[in-house]
């Protein structure tokens, strides 16, 4: 069994579409690791703040399986994969590890660059997984977030009733 580590974000009809994205992993896959809901603004276009977590599960998939999987839950959702980069989601599920897989291959980066880019994806993974340690980085999630910059985005934690 692998485990695996996602990004969930979603900045419209939020509330709806995290808990849809929590029940659809769920469905799939079983015993789910949630971190805390965290409010972020929109990056790179101007948009409604979305929710943000990461969610820790395990899995005989393998990774191109869990990528696929991952699509369809978006889509069933009313992901527009023709809108631009950088919009509005209704869901946004990224693969952000796997085991300590490396990938850069068939649209899938493993780990996902944002890890070590944005608070909305290290905050909450740090939460979830503190020791573990970044597969290129060679540090634990704590110690990257301990030394993240912490100015760079607006990232609170939001009170999420968890069903």
């Amino acid at each position: 069994m692998a485990r695996v580590y996602i990004s969930l974000g979603s900045n419209i009809d939020r509330d709806a579409n995290t808990r849809a994205g929590i029940d659809a992993l769920r469905d799939k896959y079983g015993l789910l690791l949630l971190s805390s809901v965290y409010e972020s603004e929109a990056v790179g276009f101007e948009g409604d703040n979305f929710y943000n977590m990461v969610i820790a599960l395990e899995t005989g998939d393998d990774v191109f399986e869990v990528a696929a999987c991952l699509r369809q839950i978006e889509e069933s959702r009313g992901r527009d994969r023709n809108a631009p980069k950088f919009s509005s989601r209704t869901l946004d599920l990224d693969l952000l590890l796997y085991d300590d897989l490396i990938v850069d291959e068939k649209g899938l980066q493993i780990p996902r660059d944002e890890i070590l880019k944005r608070a909305f994806v290290l905050w909450p993974l740090s939460e979830i997984a503190p020791d573990l340690m970044h597969p290129q980085a060679g540090r634990s999630y704590m110690a990257l977030w301990a030394g993240f910059d912490k100015a760079l985005e607006n990232l609170e934690p939001v009170p999420f009733r968890f069903e």
